[in-house]
């Protein structure tokens, strides 16, 4: 039989796991692991094994952007128009076009004036 050596596994408390909720909504999980005092690597392995931390993360952030996107939908409501205007780009696919004009419809106005001419 051969045996691992190596560090133990580590396993995240309730309360670890509730403040993985929490700090998800304002983290990434690099920060998140280096308030547990974790590596990254570490953090996304206990991720990859614990379907409780996993579910926690997800879902923490995923409230947070519900909370923000039902914010910016108020706004819009409201009549933010930079609020609407960035909704309408990132969810209904809108974007800004430069508008090219044909060399044919171009105009140039040129006005020559005499300096030593008098009025």
């Amino acid at each position: 039989m051969t045996s691992k050596i190596g560090k133990p596994l580590v396993e995240l408390t309730d309360e670890q796991i509730k403040e993985v909720q929490t700090l998800s909504a304002v983290l990434n999980t690099s920060q998140i692991a280096d308030y547990l005092g974790i590596s990254h690597v570490t953090f996304k392995a206990i991720r990859d094994r614990d379907e409780r931390v996993s579910f926690a993360y997800k879902n923490g952030k995923a409230k947070a952007i519900a909370s923000i996107a039902g914010n910016l939908i108020g706004s819009a409501k409201k009549g933010n128009t930079a609020a609407q205007i960035f909704y309408l780009k990132t969810q209904a696919g809108w974007r800004e076009q430069k508008e090219e004009i044909a060399e044919s419809e171009k105009t140039i106005n040129i006005n020559i004036v005499n300096p030593h001419a008098t009025n």
